[in-house]
């Protein structure tokens, strides 16, 4: 196993780059299979989501691949490498699995135990295989990292420790006033239709707001978002959809907005906040730049992986404390909340300067929950991870003898038949129940005497070290490399195989 995985998060990167280096949809595909046309990649997944790009390949050269992958990055990001290669970091091997478990669990989420990263990383896993560019190995490993998330979620209290980013966004908007009681009887403008839309939608109503106002670039969604938050037996919201063209009257009547959309540009200005309140409108009111960071180059990422997580998380909090600048607000009574789920942002950050304005977006968020205390139970999950990712790998391992112990058997099948062959010929009068209890004892022989060893080279080629095990067997057994590797085509080509 050579797993390798480069990416940038928001533990590691600023919002303002994050932003940038954001992979749409068509963008993945052509990412994928450009990182399969390079050399040292054999497989290759992506995992991206509003506040992370990873890229996840099965490489047979470290370097080569930690130089290849993120070059490829960089290329389809559309931020430079100089620049994104600070922000970058990389994982190999057995620490590759335990960062995608962690992943998986909610343990490396914005807000701890969120559990939506799951179809996140499914989507992830489905592209891989709709392009095959996902083969044994990212198979097992994705759908492996959906099992350790689900079994995270079912065995400890992880969902206590956090909770989906839309309630954690109006509880920072609430300012500790519960949730409840602070949106009751408000007025609530939702931007987009999609699922952290109407996650945050279904999370209004359930809070108490007293009117939601849908806005989607497709009407039709968000007439479907309006069906379903008026459905009987709901909570009774009084909901009703609009075009995109309307949202600048409905932020005059609004208390409460929540964007996340897919557009690439802001979805609403600082002018247009300021218009929406009556306020004017100072030109020069923009949001502060973030400061830059020294350069660090790709030897620093393979440092990393040798020296292990403690350095990573030193230069991933050296590097938030210098380029996270604080998020400053208006003094006052809050006159409109708005709050920013879209990566890149959907509202200006200017936004924040104008009196009765209070915005929360991905990267206050960040700040907010890094300060967050850690539940007792994220211990448990990470004692999981641990070992899930100790089973995992010997599991990987144990699969790659299987080839070699499957061609043995084989060969012994096949010397089986050659010798009761033989037999026929020189004793052709042997009846049919005489020449089956023959072949049948010839058999159990070759069974008895093939047994022991190959369940013992299982064992020991799933220990650390034990890759070396199935070369000892095909060398001893004089087995043929070619038989070998049919077997293990074979195995990678069951078309039951890495379907989730």
């Amino acid at each position: 196993m050579s797993l390798l995985v480069v990416g940038l998060s928001h533990r590691s990167a600023p919002v303002s780059v994050l932003e940038r280096a954001s992979l749409a949809a068509g963008t993945q595909a052509k990412l994928l299979q450009d990182v399969l046309a390079a050399e040292p990649a054999a497989e290759a997944a992506v995992l991206a989501t509003c506040n992370r790009i990873e890229l996840y390949a099965d490489v047979d050269k470290f370097h080569a691949g930690v130089a290849e992958l993120s070059t490829l990055l960089a290329q389809h990001s559309g931020v430079g490498l100089d620049e994104l290669t600070p922000y970058l970091y990389v994982h190999y091997e057995d620490r590759a699995v335990h960062h995608l478990f962690s992943v998986a669990c909610g343990l490396d989420s914005m807000v701890v135990g969120e559990g939506q990263i799951l179809g996140q990383i499914k989507d992830a896993l489905a592209l891989g295989q709709e392009l095959h560019t996902a083969g044994r190995l990212l198979n097992d490993l994705f759908q492996q990292a959906l099992r350790v998330g689900k079994r995270a979620h079912s065995e400890t209290g992880i969902d206590r420790a956090g909770q989906s980013l839309v309630t954690f966004g109006l509880q920072q908007l609430a300012d500790g006033v519960d949730v409840a009681l602070w949106a009751k009887g408000k007025r609530a403008l939702v931007i987009g239709a999609g699922s952290m839309s109407s996650l945050a939608a279904a999370t209004l109503a359930r809070a108490g707001v007293a009117e939601i106002v849908v806005a989607n670039r497709t009407r039709a969604r968000a007439d479907r978002l309006v069906e379903i938050l008026q459905q009987p037996g709901g909570t009774g919201v009084t909901a009703r959809a609009v075009e995109m063209a309307a949202v600048s009257d409905e932020l005059t009547r609004a208390d409460v907005v929540v964007s996340c959309t897919g557009a690439t540009g802001l979805v609403l200005t600082a002018e247009a906040v300021a218009g929406a309140l009556g306020l004017p409108f100072d030109a020069a009111v923009t949001a502060p730049p973030a400061p830059a960071v020294p350069a660090a180059d790709l030897d620093q990422h393979a440092a990393w992986v040798e020296n292990g997580s403690a350095t990573t998380t030193a230069q991933v909090q050296a590097v938030r404390r210098a380029t996270v600048p604080a998020q400053s607000q208006s003094a006052g009574p809050v006159r409109l909340a708005l709050l920013d789920l879209a990566m890149p942002r959907d509202i200006d950050g200017a936004s924040t300067r104008l009196d009765g304005v209070r915005l929360v977006d991905i990267e206050s968020l960040a700040e907010a929950s890094a300060d967050a205390p850690m539940a007792a139970d994220v211990d448990q999950v990470r004692t999981i991870v641990a070992d899930e990712v100790a089973a995992f790998g010997a599991a990987q391992r144990a699969a790659h003898i299987t080839p070699t112990v499957v061609a043995l058997r084989t060969m012994a099948a096949d010397v089986v038949a050659g010798e009761i062959a033989r037999l026929d010929g020189r004793l052709p009068d042997l009846d049919e129940k005489q020449r089956a209890e023959i072949t049948q004892t010839v058999r159990r022989v070759v069974d008895k005497l093939l047994h022991a060893p190959t369940v013992r080279v299982k064992q020991l080629a799933s220990e650390p070290g034990g890759a070396g095990y199935a070369d000892a067997l095909r060398e001893l057994f004089d087995l043929d490399p070619q038989t070998v590797a049919a077997v293990s085509r074979a195995d990678l080509n069951d078309p039951n195989r890495g379907r989730s």
